[in-house]
């Protein structure tokens, strides 16, 4: 695996959290977010189906957005 390492959140208190990276060998995308505990957004995400046992949802804030665009402006392919 090749993760190419696009950004952490410029926001977050401690730099360490949330981050985004790429994998050049099949153009996936790897986050790290905040995990989402709270009742009623679990309640909201579920409600369109069940989240997998090995899934997990994450929450990045919208100025995450623009390593989001990076990553797809490099050229990567949705593969």
């Amino acid at each position: 695996m090749s993760l190419r390492f696009i950004g952490k959140d410029p926001g977050s208190p401690d730099g360490g959290s949330p981050t985004v990276w790429v994998d050049d060998e099949d153009g996936s995308i790897v986050v790290q977010g905040w995990k989402i505990e709270d009742a009623a957004t679990l309640a909201a995400v579920q409600a369109t189906g069940p989240i997998p046992d090995r899934e997990t949802v994450l929450r990045l804030p919208s100025r995450m957005v623009p390593f989001l665009q990076e990553v797809y402006g490099a050229g990567v392919e949705d593969r």
